[in-house]
């Protein structure tokens, strides 16, 4: 994709977000803030007023006509998703709030039954507190022990220490795809090909991921991945887990109540087929519509083509802030393609602490993240309180980059004359 092509992608896209078409302090929305959350094109937005103008209705349950239509759209979403992530079959995605809700469910559903004491689970030191602390409660609770894969000198995930670490005893392995912090894009089928060759099962934490490239489960052969609607486009509220299907089966219901049963009687109950059994209650029903309205709103561009001006654009971030001496990034830097590293990037800058910068970047109208990014561990092991971090998507470009890198010149300058 050339320049000219990727500047058309950010063009083109742009007009169909309707908040990015706003002032801060009097100061044009330079929103870099999309690894935390990614905002909604109007395709969504008009999705969730359709269903509660037109449809609002339970599913499942009734048989009027708003109640087929809500169903309809609701299940057509599910089937949207499984595409999307190329998942053999529509009862391999589990609807979920979120992905925090969606490992929780692997968990307790399959790690509490299956788990044992001098059980290995294997995870990083670079991951999400959502793929942390469940499996700590599991194995406080089953005596399964947590092994934890450190990192390469350039900050990424060391596959020789992973490789040292698999053994007979390890059951599970647990880690991100794409870090939220250090920007690596890890080698997620050759971890899922090692695990398996010791018998372990594996998890994929595609939050960071789904969003920006290309999915293919069946490709990576995880045995589940979760993903969260509101950083790819959807509303919040929303997730999704893919499961292998003799895994989903094999596994007991996560929570309990309507919706996810068959037979109910006094002193027993019978439960629903996949997918609806770890679908308890009346589910988010509008915020599955928007997740397949956001679905469709990526497909229609073209993951290839997200990736790849995203791959344009860190290229470019990375260009302009290495210039920036007292910047200290966080991770790999990108090699030639970007093909390393996702569109973001955690620094620091000297004295300023993070969170000083990401208010005086506020008053220019650039939105960023500061603080752990729910990585603390990984913020210890890399000796850093905290980080700033600017994160990208498709409908950025190489101007805004240009405001972030001058406002930030600029912040580190004024407090360079406080500092002295």
């Amino acid at each position: 994709m050339t320049i000219a092509q990727e500047r058309t992608l950010a063009s083109k896209v742009r007009a169909d977000f309707p908040i990015l078409h706003q002032t801060v302090h009097d100061k044009p929305l330079v929103y870099l803030d999309n690894a935390a959350t990614s905002q909604k094109p109007r395709a969504v937005l008009e999705a969730l007023q359709h269903y509660y103008q037109t449809d609002n209705a339970n599913v499942h349950r009734g048989v009027h006509t708003l109640s087929s239509r809500a169903t309809d759209s609701y299940e057509g979403a599910r089937d949207k998703v499984a595409a999307f992530v190329n998942a053999e079959s529509r009862e391999q995605i589990v609807y979920t709030r979120n992905a925090s809700e969606a490992i929780n469910l692997v968990a307790y559903s399959w790690g509490m039954n299956h788990l044992q004491a001098g059980d290995e689970v294997i995870l990083t030191v670079m991951e999400h507190h959502s793929n942390l602390i469940p499996w700590q409660l599991v194995s406080q609770r089953t005596g399964a022990v947590l092994k934890f894969v450190e990192l390469t000198d350039t900050q990424e995930f060391d596959l020789d220490h992973f490789k040292s670490l698999l053994s007979n005893k390890t059951k599970l392995v647990a880690v991100v795809h794409v870090s939220n912090t250090l920007g690596c894009i890890n080698p997620v089928e050759e971890i899922t090909r090692l695990a398996h060759q010791h018998g372990a099962r594996v998890l994929i934490d595609a939050c960071q991921s789904v969003p920006h490239m290309p999915i293919d489960v069946q490709a990576i052969d995880c045995d589940w991945l979760v993903g969260s609607g509101h950083k790819m486009c959807a509303p919040t509220g929303i997730g999704f887990l893919y499961g292998k299907l003799d895994l989903l089966r094999s596994m007991p219901p996560f929570l309990g109540g309507g919706e996810m049963i068959a037979d109910v009687f006094l002193d027993h109950s019978t439960y629903a087929d996949l997918p609806h059994k770890f679908e308890a209650g009346t589910p988010a029903i509008a915020e599955a519509i928007g997740l397949g309205a956001a679905v469709d709103y990526l497909t229609s561009i073209g993951m290839d083509k997200i990736h790849a001006y995203e791959q344009e654009l860190t290229l470019y971030l990375f260009e302009q802030l290495n210039q920036i001496p007292e910047v200290q990034i966080y991770g790999p830097q990108p090699n030639a393609t970007a093909s390393n590293r996702a569109a973001l990037v955690s620094f620091t800058t000297g004295a300023v602490h993070p969170h000083d910068l990401s208010t005086i970047l506020d008053q220019a109208g650039i939105a960023i993240r500061a603080g752990h990014h729910c990585t603390q561990p990984l913020h210890r092991y890399i000796n850093a309180q905290s980080t700033a971090r600017a994160s990208l998507y498709f409908y950025n470009t190489r101007e805004e980059i240009d405001t972030f890198i001058a406002s930030l010149k600029e912040a580190i300058e004024f407090f360079s004359g406080i500092f002295g």
